[in-house]
């Protein structure tokens, strides 16, 4: 016996109000209907005072709970494993995604092991002609009720319709929804039982979902252009995702799949439809990055359009299962097999009849063991991807060595999986509450300082590389020119390189391009200084140069470098036997916020018993910048301290020379990301370039907006002769670094002998995938057009970090320091002894939390930091910050109640 109960509730498109739908029944009693303003577990219902209810008798008990609807168990930025979800694309408009969709779900719902099924239409158009919703809802209902011996309890739902939607339905009756016109309002909703067992509690249920609804049947873009009812990207994102918590209030039974909700999300359109923003489908549900069933082309021109779309998700990174396709006799199942190299299955439905008898019931019976077989390896799919992640977790360490890591320390249940990227988040898998988690996390150290894009910019540099790849794979650059390189080069000179560089070197990472730069430098110097015999190529020189450089900077990890530095735990014999610092390093004053005031801290070495209050206290960072400092007692002090060192270096070591300048502008970035006073750093350059000493600047680190500006030589207002950049430049997609140098320095290796010339470089120089990232990013980062950040005229960006929560923040009594400009916030905490420096244990309980709350943080001792991109808004900085300050405001607590008891608050979780 078939008995369906069905509510229209009809609105006017403005000024919703919010209620709760709970329904209730007794044996044979008809339902009545509560609403409730504003219940938390419930989707928002707009009705209006005169909606009008259809309902009928039910012959047994059943409760619609909320918790089955829509359950908010866990936050939007989370998405739940445990049961299988699947996204079915299609190669083109009109291939039968719904029929596949309709398919799929009936396999699920009469399996030997059955599940419930959650389908999802998150745009419709044509709407409520066309309603794929309500097909796939009547006709799973129609095939168990007349032919396949189960109880199914269905129903299916409109979420939100433009108004010509609403208008369109200003008059039901029970004939025409009888006649399958579909429904009309802002929400609306029908049910139907199939079988007696529901009322026993037993069977499996069936929801059908339409988001977003428009009348006219063209693309959802245009739709709204014509209807209105806009929809941000995110938005309905966030409303998707609501509806993909979706729990059937049933338990899984001993690890079977028994009381699993098998999710399934139809696109509209192809694979590169847009959505109603106009943002391409496969960018939009992006984030997400469900596995896809693409439903190909059977037709003329379908292989094609079949293998477009195949590689339209492939360059985006989402995982295809199986393609499925309506066998129409042209066997275009043979060519997608033959180019997919049994990568993935092939599976050819019979054709649809173009005069369906029974309603397409005996074409669904054909079909039915082919759905059965697709569903097998979707499952399949599904429990290997869940088996995958848990295996990396327990092997990795074992397999691993990882990079600035004590193995010791790291448990298996700390170990981070991650899924995938997309944008500044992570997806890394988490079990909770014994379910399967994908969760968000913002990328807070930016993998090591590499990051940049956002998910578009992640988009366009896939494709970059992947055309690149596909036209040059990897060529020999000496002597060579190729179009990535050159352009890469010339947005270099055109950048960061402006109004000083000529030249362009490329390496493969920051470390070798210092290595580079040292070079250059020495030999720049050795040139001005008549130090070597040019003349005669195998002559060595006699003197020993050095380098003058500041305690605290970090160059890299390889040997050279490694000496261009002073003493640190990175340089210890543990570390680096060999090494001896071959440098004169100065102790350089820094800048920090403390207590709301930004603060510069000079050390004891310098002659600074004079300054006062205004010397040594800024309301912000633009007044440490001012060159009106330059006439300053600090610049006096400066000037003093710095030409005392070079006349005592130069007196206590008279064969050795300074022959390089090596500095990180403005930010010391492994040493603690510590803020070097701006002035400091332009007095060094200067006192260097009177005495002729070549001007290295490593912006490894501070290049490409890291710090707000393109170049940190913007921020000290002056240039160097040689500079170093990598990480940022590619947008963090694959290794690549270049050193820029003047002509004058090009021109010390010029000469009538290959032995002049600069013997040095890598197999995979200036490649063309990371000339082609580094072009595309830097011009994606200063266009303002694709970075909203960028201050129209201004050269620089927006300021990122809400300096209310940076103030409060620096307040606290845990926090010694904190340092907030460009892209980085970076915070001390205060620590003595052991716990103070690289090897401190004192953030990491902190850390471990943070990553709970969604932030992936790496610390540096107890130094921790947030990283975000140049075009990160300012809106999720704050959303960080909150996060962060909410954090260490309860640490802070715990600190000082442990130093009031006068121990020594350490690695202890609160």
């Amino acid at each position: 016996m078939k008995t369906t109960i069905r509510l229209f509730a009809l609105r006017e498109p403005t000024g919703f109000d919010n209620f709760e739908l709970r329904t209730h029944s007794s044996h044979r009693d008809v339902r009545h209907l509560s609403l409730r303003r504003n219940h938390p577990k419930m989707p928002h219902i707009p009705l209006r005072p005169n909606f009008f209810l259809r309902r009928r008798y039910l012959p047994f008990p059943f409760l619609l709970q909320p918790k089955f609807i829509h359950e908010h168990s866990f936050p939007s930025s989370e998405l739940d494993l445990s049961n299988p979800t699947f996204m079915i694309y299609g190669s083109n408009t009109g291939v039968g995604k719904t029929l596949v969709s309709t398919g799929i779900a009936t396999s699920i719902l009469s399996a030997s092991e059955p599940s419930h099924c959650l389908y999802v239409k998150p745009v419709q158009t044509g709407f409520p002609v066309d309603s794929d919703s309500r097909f796939v809802y009547r006709k799973v209902s129609e095939i168990f009720r007349t032919g396949k011996p189960r109880d199914i309890f269905a129903s299916n739902r409109v979420v939100k319709a433009s108004k010509e939607v609403l208008s369109a339905a200003t008059e039901l009756s029970m004939d025409n929804i009888g006649e399958g016109l579909g429904f009309r309002g802002s929400w609306c909703y029908e049910e139907t039982v199939v079988g007696k067992g529901i009322e026993e509690g037993k069977g499996f249920k069936l929801i059908c979902l339409t988001l977003y609804g428009w009348k006219e049947a063209v693309s959802p873009h245009l739709a709204v252009e014509r209807e209105g009812m806009a929809v941000d990207d995110s938005v309905l994102r966030e409303e998707l995702g609501s509806w993909l918590k979706v729990s059937a209030g049933a338990e899984k039974d001993g690890g079977d799949e028994k009381g699993a909700v098998w999710r399934l999300v139809e696109t509209a359109g192809g694979v590169a439809s847009p959505g109603p923003s106009g943002s391409l489908q496969c960018d939009l549900y992006r984030p997400f990055r469900l596995p896809v069933i693409l439903v190909g082309d059977g037709r003329l021109g379908g292989i094609s359009a079949t293998i477009s779309a195949y590689e339209s998700l492939e360059v985006r990174g989402y995982d295809t299962v199986a393609i499925v396709l309506e066998g129409l006799g042209l066997q275009n199942e043979i060519s997608l097999l033959s180019y997919l190299r049994n990568r993935l299955p092939v599976f050819v439905l019979p054709p649809v009849p173009e005069e369906p008898s029974n309603n397409l019931i005996d074409w669904f019976s054909e079909s039915s063991k082919i759905f059965s077989s697709l569903q097998e390896v979707m499952l399949s799919y599904h429990r290997k991807r869940i088996q995958s992640l848990h295996d990396m977790r327990k092997k990795a360490s074992n397999i691993f060595w990882w990079p600035f890591t004590q193995h010791k320390l790291v448990s298996m249940e700390i170990v981070t999986v991650i899924d995938s990227r997309c944008g500044e988040n992570f997806a890394i898998h988490k079990v909770r509450h014994n379910k399967e988690m994908l969760v968000s996390q913002f990328d807070a150290c930016a993998s090591w300082w590499t990051q940049g894009p956002d998910a578009i910019l992640q988009i366009e540099l896939a494709r970059e590389m992947g055309y690149s790849a596909a036209r040059y794979g990897h060529v020999i650059f000496p002597e060579n020119v190729y179009e990535p390189s050159f352009r890469c080069a010339e947005l270099l000179l055109e950048g960061v390189g402006k109004g000083w560089a000529s030249r362009v070197f490329y390496s493969d990472n920051g470390s070798t391009a210092v290595e580079i730069a040292l070079k250059m430098a020495l030999r720049k110097f050795s040139f001005d200084h008549g130090l070597t015999d040019f003349e005669n190529v195998n002559s060595s020189g006699v003197d020993e140069i050095r380098v003058l450089a500041l305690n605290g900077s970090y160059h890299g990890d390889t040997l050279g470098a490694m000496e261009a530095q002073a003493p640190t735990s990175y340089t210890g014999f543990l570390q680096h036997p060999w090494y001896s610092g071959k440098g004169l390093f100065l102790k350089p004053p820094t800048s920090l916020i403390s207590m709301e005031i930004w603060n510069l801290c000079i050390p004891d070495c310098f002659e600074s018993d004079n300054f006062g209050k205004d010397d040594l206290q800024f309301s912000s960072y633009g007044e440490l910048l001012s060159r009106d400092r330059d006439s300053s007692d600090v610049a006096r002090c400066y000037f003093s301290y710095i030409s005392n060192q070079l006349l005592e270096f130069s007196a206590s070591s008279p064969s050795k020379y300074i022959g390089a300048l090596i500095i990180e502008p403005v930010i010391h970035g492994s040493g603690g990301m510590h803020m070097i006073d701006p002035l400091f750093q332009r007095m060094l350059a200067s006192e260097c370039r009177k005495r002729r000493i070549p001007i290295i600047f490593d912006e490894v680190f501070s290049g490409f907006w890291r710090l707000g500006r393109e170049s940190a030589a913007e921020l000290l207002d002056c240039l160097p002769d040689i500079a170093c950049y990598g990480k940022l430049m590619t947008g963090g997609i694959i290794p690549l670094a270049a050193t820029l140098a003047t002509e004058t320095v090009f021109n010390a290796f010029r000469g009538d002998s290959k032995l002049i010339a600069l013997l040095h470089g890598h197999s995979y120089s200036a490649h063309a995938m990371g000339c082609a990232a580094a072009a595309k990013s830097m011009q994606w980062f200063k266009d303002p057009t694709t970075n909203i950040n960028i201050e129209h005229g201004e050269g620089k960006l927006k300021e990122l970090w809400d300096m209310k929560f940076v103030h409060q923040i620096s307040s606290l009594p845990a926090v010694k320091r904190v340092v907030a400009l460009g892209t980085l916030f970076a915070i001390e905490l205060r620590a003595k002894g052991a716990d103070l420096g690289y090897a401190s244990l004192q953030a990491s309980s902190l850390v471990q939390q943070l990553r709970e709350d969604g932030i992936f943080m790496r610390p540096l001792g107890n130094v921790i930091y947030l990283m975000c991109g140049p075009c990160t808004s300012q809106h999720f900085c704050s959303q960080q910050l909150i996060k962060v300050y909410q954090r260490i405001s309860k640490f802070s607590e715990a600190w000082l109640k442990e130093s009031q008891c006068g121990q020594t608050y350490g690695n202890q979780r609160f």
